[in-house]
């Protein structure tokens, strides 16, 4: 017996499941959870060294910052959503707000 599943559409309708279920719990936030957004957010430095033959250690010497602060592009809520976009996660704080 042979195993006629496509696992190219079992693959693209668990996707389709996930984005579902994402977009629901986006828009039906548990009221009973604490909805707060957060991201995370990388500033890249670029770091020089001097090396110190003595004990054949490089140390660093100094740190120039390259880029400015910028906000995330996928953010999280507290409760557990996670991945949103900036609008996802706007919709998600309005729809907690306007729940008793």
């Amino acid at each position: 017996m042979t195993d006629e599943t496509d696992p190219e559409a079992t693959l693209e309708q668990w996707k389709e499941e996930m984005r579902a279920e994402h977009e629901d719990a986006i828009r039906n936030p548990d009221p009973d959870e604490d909805h707060r957004i957060e991201g995370v957010a990388q500033v890249n430095y670029r770091c020089y060294y001097e090396y110190d033959a003595d004990a054949d250690e490089l140390e660093r010497a100094r740190t120039e910052q390259v880029d400015e602060l910028a906000d995330p592009e996928l953010l999280s809520c507290a409760c557990g959503v996670r991945g949103m976009t900036p609008d996802e996660a706007r919709a998600h704080v309005a729809a907690a707000r306007d729940r008793p």
